[in-house]
């Protein structure tokens, strides 16, 4: 009976000294530039690490603690070793692989593994792109080593025959302790008594994100977020049905404008930062619902940060800086989220983004959702895709056919020596040259054209060298593209009938350790020749309210899009930007911006604009209708 006892205790330690180990190994590779932690911050880190090793490693364990149960029936040894060794090869492989897969991607998307991680592997060509093939054969060395070193632990620990227990009394005792153990048993994979059981929030104890993510068990946070994937109208629910409807009754109201045929578009709005400075719309600007074609660029990662206008860097976007004092620059367009998927629903669909999931990938779900060229299509325009990567990756075609794209043109339909130079497909000189070429050669007037650039994104392989920093140069690049392709443009007839909105996929963590609120501060850029005059619109807005802005400057109705509101209407009377990012949610207005941790339930960032008299009760509010928003959210996507 001791040997039992015996081996299972040196199983359940072992495993749990495998996640310390694993995890104190993350901690060391992927601690950020810079940092400093200490046996102090290592210390806390696997204490409150077990909070989720414990329940990982009583999932485990528990079908060696049912064999043992079950082979004391048993009246002959059992060859415990042999039998036992195939399934420790499956438990090194999976936590291997996850261990190995986290600590490599960390670096990169900056949260813990799990079910979106996956979902990108449906295409493992775009998912790989960023990376070099050593980089990839580096890990896949590592894996092995790690899977051949836990399976080996596994097996020394575990005794080659496992005896039977002589007497009846014996396999009673020992049945009959089982069963006394295995309500504290089960409890221990639950988490505790309480009403919250095992969850990712419960190893927080830092303000330092890093440190957060160093005590989550890469294991338990891809197991668990699989079944947070469905129900998903279930989650977050912060709030009663009658208080989320009280709190978002009237945030959804404002710029909700009707079709209006052939106006001319004029309005005044109130800098929600300053109320004292006002920005207008000049009457000289009007927008023929039935000519005026339409470019749509989405500027991969362009975050506020290398933009002028937001307070960015100066030398990095020259051209755009210089397109920003000549055409319609939005200052204040938060982007829904943090990666291209995401935020290419936002723009195209007028559609909030979600922490947890991505609408692109579900096609029963995105099917369902208005989109810009399905709504052009049906007022008189053809609409056109370009891209220079992988069409598939992140289910995009699916999403843009369904969304009435009916020409795409891809990394397929170039060369290959136009696309040796960028893992992830074709460099943007390439691309703007094709856009052009598109342009000219449109016969269907009028026309809508979607183009979402490539070269600012990891690795940052461009054929520029501007800049000394890496990072910068990938951007400048893309600036320099863009800034020779309008130029371009212009000398041509075909600029004076034209609006080109650009506007970033999503924002982009530079420098390292900015807010998240800056991370998802950006631009939106309207130029062309339909554009009369220079005007800065200071006014809070979303990435997805680009979709009904433009549709009611064409004068289109844009009332499918409910999510989306004309920012420049009469009626858009409380300005204010929602976003989210794997972790979190912000939410921003004239009162100032507040970010919450929705893991941990807590605040993360928060800042209150001068002349907020209360403070606190600001930062509440604006959680309040953060929450609500989200729940809102969650409910309209999980009911359609």
């Amino acid at each position: 009976m001791k040997n039992r006892i015996g081996y299972l205790i040196r199983l359940y330690i072992a495993i749990i000294a495998i996640f310390v180990v694993e995890k104190t190994i993350f901690m060391m590779v992927d601690a950020p530039e810079g940092s400093s932690y200490g046996i102090a911050d290592w210390w806390q880190m696997a204490c409150n690490g077990l909070y989720l090793d414990i329940p990982m490693t009583g999932y485990l364990t528990a079908l060696p603690l049912l064999t043992l149960v079950v082979t004391a029936w048993l009246k002959r040894s059992i060859a415990l070793r042999r039998i036992a060794t195939p399934y420790y090869i499956i438990i090194a492989a999976v936590t291997g692989i996850i261990f190995i897969a986290d600590m490599a991607l960390y670096p990169f998307w900056t949260f813990k593994l799990d079910a979106l991680a996956l979902s990108y592997l449906e295409s493992p060509q775009g998912a790989f792109a960023s990376v070099s093939a050593g980089f990839i054969a580096l890990r896949l060395l590592f894996i092995s080593v790690v899977v051949a070193a836990t399976a080996c632990i596994l097996i020394v620990i575990t005794p080659l025959h496992l005896q039977p227990l002589r007497t009846q009394r014996q396999r009673v005792m020992f049945t009959a302790g089982f069963v006394v153990f295995l309500p504290f048993y089960v409890i221990s994979i639950r988490g505790g008594v309480g009403e919250s059981t095992a969850n990712i929030g419960k190893v927080y104890f830092s303000d330092d994100t890093f440190l957060n993510h160093s005590a989550v068990n890469p294991t338990f946070s891809l197991i668990y977020s699989l079944d947070k994937t469905k129900n998903y109208a279930d989650e977050f629910n912060y709030f009663s049905e009658e208080e989320r409807k009280e709190i978002v009754k009237s945030l959804f109201l404002e710029g909700r404008g009707e079709k209006v045929e052939g106006r001319d578009y004029c309005t005044a709005q109130t800098n929600t930062l300053n109320p004292d400075s006002h920005t207008s719309l000049p009457s000289t600007l009007y927008l023929l619902p039935s000519k005026t074609n339409v470019l749509l660029i989405l500027m991969e990662s362009f975050g506020g940060q290398f933009v002028e206008a937001v307070s960015g860097r100066k030398e990095i976007a020259p051209n755009y800086n210089r397109l920003a004092r000549e055409g319609i620059v939005f200052t204040r367009c938060y982007s829904n989220s943090f990666r291209t998927d995401r935020g290419t629903v936002s723009t195209l669909s007028g559609y909030p983004s979600f922490p947890t999931l991505s609408v692109m990938k579900i096609p029963a779900k995105s099917r369902t959702l208005p989109c810009l060229a399905s709504t052009l299509n049906n007022n008189g325009y053809t609409s056109s895709f370009l891209y220079g990567g992988d069409i598939n990756f992140t289910n995009m075609q699916s999403y843009l056919r369904t969304g009435g794209y009916q020409t795409i043109v891809s990394d397929v339909d170039f060369s290959a020596a136009e696309k040796k130079e960028n893992p992830w497909g074709v460099n943007d000189d390439v691309t703007f040259n094709r856009l052009y070429d598109m342009i000219v050669q449109q016969k269907h007037q009028p026309w809508h054209i979607c183009f979402l650039t490539l070269s600012s994104h990891e690795p940052w392989t461009v054929p520029y060298k501007r800049l000394k920093e890496e990072i910068p140069n990938a951007f400048a690049f893309t600036d320099h593209c863009l800034g020779e392709f309008v130029e371009r443009l212009r000398k041509t007839p075909l600029w004076d009938n034209l609006l080109i909105v650009c506007i970033p996929d999503h924002g982009f963590e530079y420098p390292k350790g900015i807010s998240h609120e800056q991370h998802h501060r950006n631009s939106m850029l309207w130029i062309g020749g339909a554009v009369k005059q220079h005007k800065v619109i200071d006014t809070i807005m979303n990435q997805s309210d680009m979709a009904a802005t433009l549709l009611g400057a064409l004068g289109i109705d844009h009332s499918a899009y409910e999510y989306s509101r004309d920012v420049l209407s009469n009626d858009y009377t409380y300005p204010y930007a929602f976003f989210t990012f794997k972790e979190g949610i912000g939410f921003a207005d004239s009162t100032g911006h507040s970010v919450y941790d929705i893991i941990s339930d807590r605040q993360w960032e928060d800042h209150s604009t001068a002349g907020v008299k209360d403070k606190k009760a600001a930062t509440t509010t604006r959680i309040r209708k953060a929450k609500a928003l989200l729940q809102t959210f969650y409910d309209d996507f999980g009911n359609r």
